[in-house]
């Protein structure tokens, strides 16, 4: 089973954003910290998901993921598979329609406090912009 941590982070609302996923798999650890330009923090947050499932789908593919994100919007619109948002919609429908590429997907809410790992790689893509 292959263990993703993702969080978006924006610098302002909407500002320069980016996501950190932190993947780890059979005592190794991989770390990618990519910039996303400008979006909302909510919509960071999805976008990390969908480059974390083409991260895997590149690395990991046919294993089964387990996702955690201190996301309540983005881990709520998954596990409900609906979004009253307009503007989240069509980054649902990939991140489902990237999941069905794996046997299994798996995603679960967790406190900020245990995603600083993730939270640390998505500022320091904040940081890689303003340079």
């Amino acid at each position: 089973m292959i263990e993703v941590y993702t969080d978006g982070a924006a610098n302002g609302n909407p500002g320069l954003s980016g996501a950190g996923i932190y993947i780890k798999t059979n005592g190794k650890s991989y770390e990618y910290s990519l910039p996303l330009g400008t979006l909302t923090n909510h919509e960071a947050e999805f976008h990390a998901i969908i480059k974390a499932l083409e991260i895997c789908q590149e690395t990991f593919p046919n294993e089964i993921l387990s996702f955690r994100s201190d996301s309540k919007a983005a881990v709520d619109a998954i596990e409900k598979a609906f979004t009253k948002n307009k503007s989240f919609l069509p980054l649902l429908e990939s991140i489902q329609e990237k999941a069905n590429d794996f046997p299994y997907f798996f995603i679960k809410w967790i406190p900020e406090k245990q995603n600083n790992h993730a939270d640390f790689l998505a500022r320091k893509a904040i940081q890689q912009q303003k340079t």
